[in-house]
């Protein structure tokens, strides 16, 4: 019988077999996986819909937060979702074979770039069993071999998953071994496939601070990381009250459990009397609790039927994924720009302003994957930006920045035509 780590090293190898087979597979085939995904999904929805339901009941029996049973939960909806951004990727580009920047240079070699998938994905991530069908269709989509390996919290959603995605990709004619899923949880797995730069490529860690900083710190190949998302929305002086209260409305409320959720609300000094009491009436009526500094409880405490603590330095810069929002009026534009410079996570931010110059000053200066003007951050996610789903938000600027979809899970050769030249 194979340990563990042998049961690991031949799916890792199986994957490498099936990658270099993956790299100039059709269109054809790979539309066809998705399209077969999509509907299993929908035909098996009972089946994993039950393997759900056993692991939301043993994390909540465990204690589990209520955030993190958000992210496990599956519902018929969520599913239906699931399927539906399958079918948005299977409907994108083939990033796959693209040949582009092709020019003549002088010496007559014709010289380009051409598309090719990064080879073997490693995925490492916790709670959230869509990850499962997300990473595999993008994977899929752009041509890599995927190895999966999720967290015990969620071992049977995430495998009926795996299942459905392998034996659909299996039935369109996508090479054996290109979606591997690993069923053992023994936690020094992760240890090991850390280790294998001679197969995996890259690995895309999707979980809390714990994870990735484990991943980043000991992993031997290239790692994307990501995903704390620790956002801003500042309300300019010039601000529509009424859009701006909309706007942070939805950036907090929405879904308060995922990364791209407001955390910190900066209102300018000269529209907090105005702005506050609207924006806090609203939160109040979803329940947010308001960590507000000494400035914006002076403004708010008039009002007994708020939720008002007051903030300690603890809360800025925290990712609060609940009902939780800190408060801070600033006096310019420049003190906004320097909190979130020193608080935030590089994640997204936005402004919301009827002025010109402070929108552009905003958008030009703010370091941040995903920079809004008006808008939502909530917005930050591979299906909203056209991407049909995502592996994960990268916020490092190498190799890729913010959601990441099809196009970048690829790389690129340089492609020469020559006609006999020699270098002289």
């Amino acid at each position: 019988m194979k340990s563990a780590i042998e049961e690991l090293e031949a799916k890792a190898r199986a994957a490498k077999a099936a990658s270099r087979r993956m790299a100039y597979l059709s269109t054809e085939v790979k539309n066809k996986a998705l399209y077969n995904i999509s509907n299993d999904l929908l035909a098996k929805k009972d089946e994993i819909l039950a393997a759900n339901q056993i692991d939301y009941k043993e994390a909540e029996a465990s204690g589990m937060n209520a955030a993190m049973l958000d992210r496990l939960m599956l519902s018929p909806e969520r599913l239906d979702s699931i399927a539906s951004d399958v079918l948005a990727v299977a409907a994108l580009p083939d990033p796959v074979g693209e040949i582009f920047d092709m020019r003549t240079l002088p010496n007559g070699l014709q010289i380009g770039r051409k598309r090719v998938p990064l080879g073997v994905i490693g995925a490492i991530y916790e709670s959230r069993p869509n990850v499962t069908i997300d990473i595999s269709v993008l994977c899929l989509k752009s041509g890599n071999a995927i190895i999966l390996r999720g967290g015990k919290e969620a071992i049977h959603s995430n495998s009926a998953l795996a299942r459905v995605v392998q034996q659909a990709a299996t039935r369109a004619g996508v090479p054996d071994g290109a979606v591997q899923f690993i069923e053992n949880t023994d936690r020094t797995l992760v240890n090991h496939l850390l280790k294998m730069s001679n197969i995996i490529d890259l690995i895309i860690p999707r979980g809390g601070a714990g994870l990735i900083k484990l991943i980043s710190e000991n992993a031997a190949m290239p790692v994307v990381s990501g995903g704390i998302g620790v956002c801003h929305t500042y309300i300019d002086k010039s601000a529509d009250v009424a859009k701006a209260v909309a706007i942070a409305f939805n950036a907090k409320v929405q879904r308060p459990t995922v990364c791209n959720a407001l955390d910190t609300l900066l209102v300018h000094a000269d529209i907090a009397p105005r702005y506050l009491p609207l924006i806090a009436a609203e939160w109040a009526k979803a329940g947010v609790e308001m960590h507000c500094d000494q400035r914006a409880l002076s403004i708010l405490e008039s009002q007994p039927s708020l939720k008002l603590v007051p903030a300690t330095d603890e809360d800025w810069g925290k990712e609060f994924l609940s009902l939780v929002a800190a408060i801070k009026v600033v006096d310019s534009l420049d003190e906004a720009l320097e909190h979130i410079e020193r608080y935030g996570s590089g994640h997204s931010e936005a402004i919301i302003t009827e002025e010109y110059q402070p929108a552009m000053r905003f958008l030009n200066e703010v370091d941040a994957a995903c920079v809004y003007a008006n808008a939502s951050t909530r917005f930050t996610d591979g299906g909203q930006f056209g991407l049909g789903a995502e592996v994960g938000i990268s916020t490092q600027k190498l190799h890729a920045r913010g959601p990441l979809g099809v196009k970048e899970l690829t790389s690129y050769k340089w492609i020469i035509f020559g006609s006999g030249q020699a270098r002289p």
